[in-house]
């Protein structure tokens, strides 16, 4: 039995040996680099107003979460999304990112960008915006990297509503209407 025992002491150390252990090879520098040759490529193709190559980046299956709106799910519905935004007059953007970081495991990204964006508003005077984004990328099983999640919003303070119109408001509607002659009781 002790010979049994010894045996079996011997293959558990050398499992979980530390030294035993298979070591993953660390690709944070080369996927950093990846992501942001990627993301150039969006930022480039937004630019020239290519739909097509501003969305070649995200996952088939990815989200964007445009601020005021509805999640938009699915490549095909980011690119109608990316669509009408590309499509508005006046549309010009660019965007930097301040912070990229890759996970120790090799497998997920996150970046957070400072945005600017301009468009024609509808009573044809440009409409300035900036904010900021934060994409999260996932590795995808031939190596590159795509988007799974892109959100945004404005730094800008959110306009208020105008105040709701009252009947009164609507038709001017008051006490006494001036020019009507009102009966005198008692």
């Amino acid at each position: 039995m002790s010979r049994h025992r010894s045996a079996l002491i011997l293959a558990l150390s050398v499992c979980f040996c530390p030294g035993c252990q298979q070591e993953t090879v660390d690709t944070r520098a080369q996927d950093e680099r990846a992501i942001r040759e990627a993301d150039a490529a969006t930022l480039k193709a937004a630019q020239a107003k290519d739909v097509d190559g501003a969305v070649a980046n995200y996952a088939e299956d990815g989200s964007w979460l445009p601020p005021n709106a509805p999640m938009v799910n699915g490549k095909a519905a980011i690119r109608a999304g990316w669509s009408k935004l590309i499509g508005s007059p006046g549309f010009n953007i660019d965007w930097q990112i301040d912070k990229l970081e890759v996970g120790r495991a090799g497998d997920l990204a996150y970046t957070i960008y400072a945005y600017q964006l301009a468009l024609e508003g509808p009573n044809g005077k440009p409409i300035t915006d900036h904010g900021k984004d934060m994409a999260i990328w996932k590795k995808q099983s031939d190596g590159s990297w795509k988007m799974i999640a892109d959100t945004f919003n404005s730094d800008l303070p959110s306009v208020a509503p105008a105040p709701a119109r009252t009947h009164e408001t609507r038709h001017g509607a008051t006490k006494h209407r001036p020019g009507k002659k009102h009966r005198k009781t008692g």
